[in-house]
């Protein structure tokens, strides 16, 4: 129940129509709450509670970096990584695994 009080302000907000994301998922996340991903293929809008960020596609690892499985969206504070039902949010030296609980 608590969860679904906690979704609700971020289920209320939309990206801009001009971004046209095709894709909305929702996960839980232990240590965060809910956040929502809005996501195509060039970028995606990450929604935490009242917070929004954006994230852009990233094709290949950064130098020095070992290849990463998933889809990967990077900005200069985060790297958001989309593995099948998991979600996993880096934030350097914290990394944080959520787990989807629905898609749209």
């Amino acid at each position: 129940m608590l969860a679904a009080v906690l979704m609700l302000p971020l289920l209320a907000m939309g990206s801009p129509w001009w971004e046209d994301y095709g894709t909305k998922e929702t996960f839980l996340c232990a240590d965060q709450g809910p956040v929502v991903i809005e996501r195509n293929d060039a970028q995606a809008s990450l929604l935490m509670g009242r917070y929004r960020m954006t994230l852009f596609r990233a094709q290949q690892p950064r130098s020095g970096e070992a290849p990463i499985v998933g889809i990967v969206y990077r900005n200069e504070l985060m790297t958001l990584i989309l593995r099948g039902d998991q979600l996993i949010l880096e934030q350097l030296p914290k990394r944080t695994t959520c787990m989807r609980t629905e898609s749209v």
